[in-house]
């Protein structure tokens, strides 16, 4: 499945035009390689996205196509959420 398409069924991105825009600013990481919206993603991939001052570590569970919104954490499990602001 396709990095947009993935982010925005699994609702960590609301949108597909938005989660395209966020990895053509160079804002997600696959596997710690920078990612085009295009990537394809596979089960056991890890995903880092810069969102403004956080940093969110992802590993992909589940792929599927659609999903209920009540059941679209299951396609994740979040390994890390950083703070990038400076205190």
């Amino acid at each position: 499945m396709r990095l947009d398409k993935f982010l925005k069924v699994s609702r960590l991105i609301k949108r597909r035009t938005v989660a395209k825009d966020v990895s053509d600013q160079g804002r997600i990481w696959v596997n710690g390689r920078e990612a085009k919206a295009s990537t394809t993603i596979k089960v056991g991939d890890e995903l880092m996205i810069q969102f403004g001052q956080k940093r969110v570590t992802v590993r992909v569970d589940r792929i599927v196509e659609t999903t209920r919104k009540d059941e679209a954490a299951e396609m994740y499990t979040v390994l890390r959420e950083e703070s990038n602001a400076s205190d």
